[in-house]
């Protein structure tokens, strides 16, 4: 091993150490952010929400929620476009939304989205990936922002083929349709005028590939 080399060891394992310590008295940016968002684990993985954080909002209303019957929270969607209307965004709307699907998840599908689904739910509102591993309940986590996202307009979730675009239709759509909101699912097999009626819909469920080449279809259409 000549100098060069060994001089990019040492400061692959300088880096690495101060990289190290940062992380222990900083946390990481990933850390750092979900706690932002209310979610905070101490190194004995004892959990607790930050007061006053946009998790502790969604958690304080979870009460409230459970109170309404099925057509006042059938009226979410209503409601919460009509604070849209006179000029609220959608991060205002946000704790309200969530927990109404939440609780719709509780009454339809008898599921409560867990605290650490709240969290990739944000994430994904916001953006940004969220990865999780098998079993977690990434088909639920998607309902948080689909729901709210589809207040303001339409919202395509993308699946990878027919099978789970119609079984994530029928199995989360229960929760969408407690909200007011309107589901349903593109199929390959489907002819065109039986694919209209389905982008018609709040949330439109399909897979990528029928999504791409719907989209290259109405482009050759209007040209």
């Amino acid at each position: 091993m000549d100098f060069f080399e060994r001089l990019g060891d040492f400061f692959t394992s300088a880096t690495a150490l101060v990289e190290g310590g940062i992380r222990k008295v900083f946390g990481s940016s990933n850390e750092r952010e979900i706690t932002r968002i209310g979610f905070k684990r101490d190194s004995a993985g004892v959990t607790q929400i930050v007061p006053s954080s946009v998790l502790d909002r969604i958690n304080q209303l979870e009460p409230d929620y459970e109170k309404l019957s099925d057509g006042e929270l059938k009226q979410t969607a209503t409601k919460m476009r009509a604070r849209l209307a006179d000029g609220q965004t959608l991060d205002d709307i946000l704790p309200e939304v969530f927990a109404a699907a939440r609780e719709s998840g509780k009454r339809y599908l008898k599921m409560r989205h867990y605290d650490v689904q709240m969290v990739g739910g944000y994430i994904l509102h916001t953006g940004r990936i969220a990865e999780m591993m098998t079993g977690e309940g990434k088909t639920l986590v998607a309902t948080l922002p689909a729901a709210l996202n589809a207040i303001a307009g339409h919202v395509h979730l993308v699946t990878v083929n027919d099978y789970l675009a119609k079984r994530d239709m029928e199995w989360m759509g229960p929760l969408h349709m407690g909200l007011g909101l309107s589901v349903g699912a593109i199929q390959g097999s489907m002819a065109p005028h039986e694919r209209h009626p389905m982008y018609l819909c709040d949330i439109t469920y399909g897979p990528n590939n029928e999504f791409g080449l719907d989209y290259l279809r109405d482009n050759m259409k209007k040209r």
